[in-house]
């Protein structure tokens, strides 16, 4: 059967426990299977038990060990198809939506979901830019009024400086031709905005920022340029709109798919937008489709876990009956 275009085939593509395992595995482990516990390349496959059993220390593993699939009881073929409508809705799915296509309660569909987003970050140390390649640096605020939140969400808000207070500061990255990165930060103070910059842009790479002071002093260490927003947004190659349509992007399905986003987990929505954002096109520019999209995020799912206490942020609390 040929590999999926479309979520439909892909419902029908995954309806199998076995094609789900061989797409995984496939992926995972370009040259055959490797056991977690010895790194052994010999192995039994046990079909009746769709597992391997190593040659040389004897363990049997399946392909959810060591995944953001391991210790879930639900099959493949609905985290694939959760995978599938993640990677693919332009602006985000809900874990309502996500429930409903695949037959899970929202509570189990918005775990899976932030699992997922796991599998999307890459967390990549090569810094962008380089000599005479040009890296846009813009910040945003996320929220919004503390008036129209319920009162417990509000209680629980984080209270970012340097900005509104009921709004969390972002900042992001795009280098022109490339790849682009957000993270949340704890304000706009020049220390802070200055280590973010160096610790994610080349030396010497063309700058481009608006003109918040916190960027100032910058031009020592990179071919700084900014645009006073008050004057005007574009002159010649110096805008940061790049930045810009990212952040529309993100506040589309933050606002119109998500609706409310815990400061707690705003993180792992900026790692889906990125990933979705990033693996739009090739690195010869031609569009992705909606299957090799797939694959990408399918193949980083390995060497990630989190836990239901973890995303909750109840690790280490002790268990009330």
């Amino acid at each position: 059967m040929d590999k999926p275009k479309t979520l439909q085939a892909a419902i029908r593509y995954f309806k199998d426990e076995q094609t789900c395992i061989d797409a995984i595995a496939a992926l995972r482990w370009e040259d055959g299977p490797i056991c977690p516990k010895c790194g052994h390349g010999e192995h039994y496959y046990l079909a009746t038990q769709k597992r391997w059993k190593c040659k040389k220390c004897k363990k049997q593993f399946s392909v959810k060990v060591g995944t953001i699939f391991e210790d879930s009881a639900i099959p493949l073929d609905k985290w694939l198809v959760a995978l599938w409508m993640l990677v693919n809705c332009r602006n985000g799915v809900s874990s309502y939506e996500v429930g409903r296509t695949v037959g899970i309660t929202q509570k189990s569909a918005w775990f899976v979901l932030h699992r997922l987003r796991l599998a999307l970050q890459t967390n990549s140390l090569v810094k962008l830019g380089g000599p005479g390649s040009e890296v846009e640096v813009d910040e945003t605020f996320i929220g919004g009024k503390a008036r129209n939140m319920h009162r417990n969400v509000h209680r629980r808000r984080i209270v970012r400086g340097g900005g509104p207070h009921d709004k969390i500061a972002v900042m992001g990255f795009l280098e022109r031709g490339g790849e682009v990165r957000a993270k949340v930060i704890d304000n706009r103070r020049k220390p802070l905005m200055h280590r973010e910059v160096k610790e994610n842009v080349t030396p010497m790479s063309v700058l481009l920022t608006d003109r918040l002071q916190s960027y100032e002093g910058l031009i020592r260490h990179y071919a700084h340029y900014m645009i006073d927003h008050a004057e005007r947004y574009v002159d010649g190659k110096v805008h940061t709109n790049g930045m810009e349509n990212f952040w529309s992007l993100l506040k589309r399905g933050l606002k119109g798919t998500y609706v409310a986003v815990e400061p707690f987990h705003l993180f792992r929505y900026l790692d889906e937008q990125v990933f979705r954002f990033n693996n739009r096109k090739d690195e010869h520019g031609r569009k992705l489709k909606d299957g090799e999209r797939f694959d990408i995020a399918l193949s980083q799912i390995a060497g990630k876990r989190l836990t239901f206490s973890e995303v909750t942020g109840k690790v280490g609390e002790t268990a009330v009956n």
